[in-house]
């Protein structure tokens, strides 16, 4: 009896110990998935379609061919390991065979030599890619009028959201005010229930909620204390990406007992599909984002919003296109569709995209017209400029300035930090009483320990009129956010004028040879921070947002291929947060938030594409990305081009002109993108040519990820039909085609190129006549003048008789032989 418990002991720890170094894996294995499955199977049909068609996965061929690829998946594990030894995750039977696994890496090199499988990669993170804008863009005179008005804008379109989740009880998401919403017939998702209420986050808006989180309990990352076991959003970024993209119009934004102005969504009347896939404190992991994808295309959802990115590219395979990330997106575009996906938060430095591949939509950010701005004036008649949304201090008035240094109960307290200004009961309420409060911008401010929601609320408890943030030492290029708040309150951001601050704070003040203040003598008033100004010199790139060129590989060799696509709102954007969230401490318990981030530029894409798909309801993803593309501007509002924010070796923030690697095609036009005139349309087939043409890319690899061998190829992965033209090393001359189709009436139009000087342009034919539905091929051909050992930058701009203009842009880099 001794011996068998011990033995039993011995095995528990051996798996204990197994256990402890599993990591999770997603595999490949042979044979198609519904997706793209023509028939071969014994007693299954084929179930492939045309790419422009659904397949109704309701249907028992589709049903009973999933069921059979799970039996793969469980066969295969079964006979390699031990049961326990393993735990399946996730079956992936829609867009790739495959499923992902926790096993160890010994485990992880037999499933690798195993008959049938493709692939087996090891899981890698993700993050988060973290309202005035429908005037901005032009959406309610412009574009809602001609869909009915903003009650019928994104009508029976779906968006799906694989984000953080939602908080089902905000008023951007509420009915009860609204129409009443039909069922949506297309859609299948289901809604999964409230842990603590037993109700339904579904309510007509909301038609699908479901949560994944295989990958992440597995980690052990997971807590549902924190994290929420459903689709309930633990930190504000799924419903803020929600209610940009599909929010109900005209919700009042109201924080701290002011209005900031009226919310909207860019498709009010488009249904939220829920996906949750990541979490408050470690973001996710691609296995259950992979899943989260896979069931939204299953559910049957036209536009899909990917707020989120690899923190790194995967360590396994050796080419940005191809991994079991990007494969999924493949698969989803040839469902019909549309993806849009964030470009990523690594600017202003260059090659720092995350959204690297053709199908899909990666969207950079852009400041739209909006600047909040404050003052602070002293005592000396000096005025110092700040951000604070804040309202003012008696504007009659000026009050005596306390520095929280000198109003500590005792010195035993400055352990705490107490120039933060966090914690109220360290400094003496007696002293701050009526005056206002000086703080000072620490590090904490920086990772998030301290915030400024937490300085006002310190302020306002101990009665201070309200408070001063000065930064004394920033790194070059920090970038600071407008926060709200209910008391007046400014943060100096420049160091030069805290230096100000600070200089007049110590000569008006009197102290004793101990250094202790005698009487406070400094003065100043705050201003009102509550209104914007209005600047014409917008949109403009946002410092953080991905820079280009994209790569192809993790060698960061350059693609043949433009990234990002286009430019959208997505600098200080106001929509809806969850009040369970602590994403943000300065939104901690609020139900609005005003963010920043590529995550809030790409729901604006994808609400925008809800509209186009709602008046064009055939077209491919390819054609909706098109008519985005090239209707987009370059020119800011002032007719200027399109600037760049970008770090400088000083504290102060500088600009530079724009290119292509910074906002793509250029900035989105809502109201033109609804009658591009042309399209260039391309598909599955034409994704599959694009792969098997670019050089370094295994065709075995591209067969284990798509299940298609390499038949077609177009001579030159610069030869895909995009909206754009991308030759990364041109040598003496090269000719590139493209084919449009005309979407609107016949009409002629003439074709004119530009180009930087190191690079000669020329377009053939120069004018050509298209019938309505007509397609028609042109070329574009670029001989090398000079080696700069730079990109040049140019344009096609094709002019129609009847009005219409599509642009296109042209990036090359040219080399001797």
């Amino acid at each position: 009896m001794w011996v068998s418990e011990l033995g039993c002991a011995v095995l528990v720890l051996f798996t204990v110990l197994t256990i402890g170094k599993a990591e999770i894996y997603i595999a490949t294995i042979e044979g198609e998935p519904i997706i793209s499955y023509k028939g071969g199977v014994d007693g299954f049909e084929a179930i492939a379609v045309e790419s422009d068609e659904k397949i109704d996965t309701t249907s028992e061929m589709v049903t009973s061919y999933a069921r059979h690829l799970e039996k793969k998946h469980d066969m295969l594990l079964g006979m390699l390991f031990e049961h326990g030894t393993y735990k399946k995750l996730y079956s992936y039977r829609h867009l790739i065979n495959g499923f992902a696994v926790h096993i160890s890496p010994e485990q992880a090199e037999i499933l690798r030599r195993a008959p049938g499988v493709r692939s087996v990669e090891r899981d890698w993170k993700v993050r988060k890619l973290t309202i005035h804008t429908p005037q901005f863009l032009g959406l309610p005179t412009g574009v809602w009028p001609t869909g009915g008005g903003f009650d019928k804008a994104g009508e029976n379109i779906v968006i799906g959201f694989v984000d953080s989740g939602i908080y089902p009880h905000h008023p951007s998401f509420a009915t009860h005010n609204t129409e009443p919403y039909g069922p949506v017939p297309k859609y299948r998702g289901k809604c999964e229930l409230d842990p603590d209420t037993k109700r339904d986050f579904c309510n007509g808006k909301i038609i699908g909620a479901q949560h994944f989180a295989e990958a992440a309990i597995a980690a052990g990352q997971f807590n549902p204390f924190v994290d929420f076991a459903s689709p309930m959003d633990g930190d504000g970024h799924g419903s803020h990406t929600a209610a940009i993209a599909a929010g109900n119009n005209g919700i009042p934004v109201r924080m701290h007992g002011h209005e900031f102005g009226k919310a909207s969504g860019m498709a009010p009347r488009a249904r939220i599909a829920v996906y949750k896939a990541l979490y408050r404190y470690f973001g996710g992991y691609v296995a259950d984002v992979v899943a989260a994808i896979d069931q939204a295309v299953y559910d049957g959802v036209d536009i899909l919003n990917l707020s989120v990115g690899p923190n790194s590219p995967p360590a396994d395979t050796k080419i940005t296109f191809l991994n079991p990330f990007d494969a999924t997106l493949l698969s989803a575009v040839k469902a019909g569709v549309f993806v849009a996906q964030a470009a990523g938060n690594g600017g202003p430095f260059s090659k720092t995209l995350v959204s690297y591949s053709p199908w899909i939509a990666s969207v950079a950010a852009a400041i739209d017209d909006r600047r909040y701005k404050n003052h602070l004036t002293l005592g000396n008649g000096k005025i110092l400029a700040g951000l604070g949304l804040s309202p003012a201090t008696d504007p009659n008035k000026s009050f005596t300035l306390v520095a929280a240094n000198d109003v500590l109960l005792d010195s035993s307290v400055r352990k705490y930090s107490p120039t933060d200004c966090q914690r109220p009961e360290v400094l003496n309420k007696n002293l701050v009483q009526g005056n206002i409060l000086l703080c000072g911008y620490s590090f904490n401010f920086v990772v998030g320990s301290a915030s400024i929601k937490k300085v006002a609320e310190t302020a306002k408890s101990l009665g201070a009129i309200g408070f001063v943030l000065a930064v004394e030492n920033v790194s070059p290029g920090t970038k600071f956010d407008p926060v709200p708040i209910g008391i007046p309150g400014i943060l100096i951001t420049d160091v030069s004028k805290s230096s100000d601050l600070i200089d007049y704070y110590n000569i008006s003040t009197p102290r004793d040879w101990t250094g202790r203040v005698r009487s406070f003598k400094a003065t100043g008033s705050i201003g009102d921070g509550l209104m914007p100004i209005l600047h014409k010199s917008a949109p403009q790139v946002a410092l953080f947002s991905a820079r280009g060129p994209n790569i192809k590989d993790f060698s960061f060799q350059d693609a043949d291929l433009l990234k990002p696509d286009i430019l959208a709102p997505g600098s200080l954007i106001w929509a809806a947060w969850s009040p369970n969230g602590t994403d943000e401490a300065n939104y901690v318990g609020e139900g609005f938030a005003l963010v920043s981030g590529t995550s809030m530029a790409a729901p604006h894409i994808a609400g925008i594409a809800a509209l186009v798909k709602q008046k064009h309801p055939h077209w491919s993803p390819a054609a909706i990305k098109s008519a985005l593309m090239t209707t987009s501007t370059t020119l800011d509002r002032a007719g200027r081009p399109l600037q760049a924010q970008q770090n400088s070796d000083k504290e102060v923030m500088t600009f530079v002109t724009a290119t292509p690697f910074d906002y793509g095609s250029g900035h989105v036009n809502p109201r033109a993108a609804l009658d591009p005139g042309l399209i260039f349309d391309a598909g599955y087939e034409d994704y599959l040519g694009f792969l098997c043409t670019t050089p370094g890319i295994d065709a075995r690899v591209i067969k284990n990820y798509t299940s298609s061998p390499c038949n077609y190829t177009m001579g030159h992965p610069w030869n895909l039909n995009t909206p754009s033209i991308t030759v990364s090393h041109l040598v003496r001359t090269q000719t590139v085609t493209r084919t449009v189709t005309n979407v609107a009436e016949e009409e002629t139009y003439v074709i004119r190129t530009r180009m930087a000087p190191a690079i000669a342009i020329e377009a053939s034919p120069r004018a050509m006549t298209l019938l309505p539905g007509a397609s028609r091929k042109f070329s574009v051909t670029l001989t090398v003048r000079s080696v700069t050992g730079t990109y040049s930058f140019g344009e096609v701009l094709m002019q129609g008789s009847r009005g219409h203009k599509v642009r296109i842009p042209v990036v090359a880099m040219g080399y001797r032989r």
